[in-house]
């Protein structure tokens, strides 16, 4: 089991290569567009997929218009749709969390690369997992939870499956016998909703972990549900928090040309600076822009990643 000081540990140990303020790079069709004839992008699921298309389409008009190669947007039902599109070679990038890279990594033989990652208000490059009841329903703790239902959000989630289920374990709960039932709500969104409607008695989502909580936080799926006016913070109590959890990348594959990837990480670093709406829009709140990182810095999931797929394979 991946514990928390090892997880802090292998945290610590990664590499880390600052932000950089680039600038856009010049627009114009590349030798590359011969190879990359369409830039497609999935969208994980988590979100209904009106407001996904809404939120990525300016964002793709602008990769339209810089490029000069077609641009397209493809919602997955679920998470699983995206891992199986980079699988097949049927998306080129794709926003992903970071269990979701590790089982494109492992299922692919490492053909996805981290091109960048998100960096939150304060510059810190880590979200965290969130379990929330309704906040009328009487339970003020993880205890008050036990013989109550769970949603989780997805089973390639990491904040709404992996790291909660892991962490619960590692505390010594029995999330098979702890809970009343369990079960996937089809998302992020979906969860809350769910709660809300009293379908289930709490369940696990997403957050920066910073700001005012009253407003969902400063970026996360309870921020994106409070300004879509789908949420008000004070119908739900948070009653436990996971421990850090690394942001996850824009994953590129690594078959397409190395210039292809360049002019996407390029591309990347210099969005919330040129085009900040665009940049809020995709990553559904604020933060501090876009960072390099290897893959050195999501090998803590991997390992999580492979360790839950042998336990499966042993049930």
């Amino acid at each position: 089991m991946l514990t928390r000081r090892a997880l802090a540990g292998l945290l610590a140990a990664a590499p880390i290569t600052a932000a950089a303020q680039n600038t856009m790079p010049p627009a114009g069709r590349r030798p590359w567009a011969d190879q990359v004839r369409e830039i497609r992008v999935g969208l994980l699921g988590g979100e209904n997929e009106a407001d996904r298309l809404a939120r990525y389409g300016r964002y793709r008009d602008l990769i339209q218009a810089q490029f000069g190669v077609p641009a397209r947007i493809f919602p997955a039902g679920d998470y699983a749709g995206v891992l199986q599109g980079f699988a097949a070679r049927q998306l080129e990038l794709a926003g992903l969390g970071p269990l979701g890279y590790a089982r494109i990594w492992l299922d692919t033989n490492g053909n996805i690369e981290p091109s960048v990652i998100a960096l939150e208000a304060d510059g810190s490059d880590s979200y965290v997992s969130l379990m929330y009841v309704r906040a009328d329903s009487g339970i003020t703790s993880l205890e008050g939870m036990r013989g109550k239902s769970l949603a989780w959000a997805d089973p390639n989630s990491t904040s709404g499956f992996l790291v909660p289920r892991s962490e619960l374990r590692e505390a010594g709960i029995n999330v098979d016998t702890y809970f009343s039932r369990t079960g996937f709500a089809g998302g992020h969104e979906q969860g809350v909703i769910a709660v809300l409607g009293r379908q289930f008695d709490g369940g696990v989502t997403w957050a920066s972990g910073i700001g005012e909580e009253s407003q969902g936080f400063t970026r996360g799926n309870l921020r994106a549900m409070v300004e879509k006016e789908m949420l008000r913070m004070s119908d739900i109590r948070i009653i436990w928090r996971s421990r850090p959890i690394p942001n996850g990348p824009i994953g590129v594959r690594r078959d397409l040309p190395q210039a292809f990837r360049d002019d996407m990480r390029a591309f990347h670093l210099a969005l919330p600076a040129s085009h900040p709406d665009v940049y809020r829009e995709i990553e559904r709140g604020s933060g501090q822009g876009y960072a390099v990182r290897d893959h050195a810095f999501f090998e803590p999931i991997v390992a999580m990643a492979r360790a839950e797929a042998a336990a499966r394979r042993a049930r």
